[in-house]
């Protein structure tokens, strides 16, 4: 199983990209990856993703990949035809999903949810899941340009009034549509003490 031995010596902050393969998303969405990507690039953070070229994935690598900022992707080897492997940055291909995102988390500080479909959503829903459990303090920040993720928020508010989840782990995940504002939640919230909300 891969570990963070397997990847290059990196000594600054990393940021993990969860967000859509599709080639069909609307294009303003595609541009705001690339976006975050320079951004991401321009803060001298490494970008840490899925490892593939296509959709907003592909877009955010290509961008802080153009802008001079470190990038790794890690892909399980029976997506490298579907995903098309970005093999012009650090790659590390691995042997299943659950490899993968064990690696994305491990070699993270902070995670940037970006618009997508269910395996985006599959891949927040995890590291929230954890960090209910108490399991890690890292940011997780979700850029949701005209009101992506809002539905999201919903839910989650609905099983935190239904009783199924404390009112803390609301403080768990920030949305903010201006990515400004997200990369800004990211560096501050690195800074932020572990909010257990586990403590019932």
């Amino acid at each position: 199983m891969a570990d963070l031995s397997d990847l290059q010596p990196f000594d600054g902050f990393s940021v993990c990209v969860f967000c859509g393969s599709s080639e069909r998303a609307d294009p303003a969405l595609t541009e705001g990856a690339a976006r975050l990507g320079r951004m991401i690039a321009e803060r001298g953070w490494r970008l840490v993703y899925g490892g593939g070229g296509v959709g907003l994935m592909g877009a955010a690598a290509r961008a802080a990949h153009a802008a001079g900022g470190r990038v790794v992707g890690i892909m399980p080897a029976f997506l490298r035809s579907r995903e098309r492997l970005f093999d012009d940055v650090e790659t590390v291909v691995v042997t299943s999903m659950h490899e993968r995102k064990t690696l994305m988390y491990d070699a993270s500080d902070a995670f940037i949810v970006a618009p997508g479909g269910v395996g985006t959503l599959e891949e927040a829903v995890e590291v929230l899941s954890w960090k209910r459990l108490d399991l890690h303090p890292k940011p997780v920040v979700f850029h949701g340009p005209g009101g992506f993720w809002d539905s999201f928020d919903a839910m989650m508010r609905h099983s935190v009034e239904t009783g199924m989840t404390p009112e803390s782990f609301l403080d768990a995940y920030e949305i903010h549509a201006d990515l400004e504002q997200v990369v800004e939640a990211v560096a501050t919230g690195a800074n932020a003490a572990p909010l257990q909300h586990d403590r019932r």
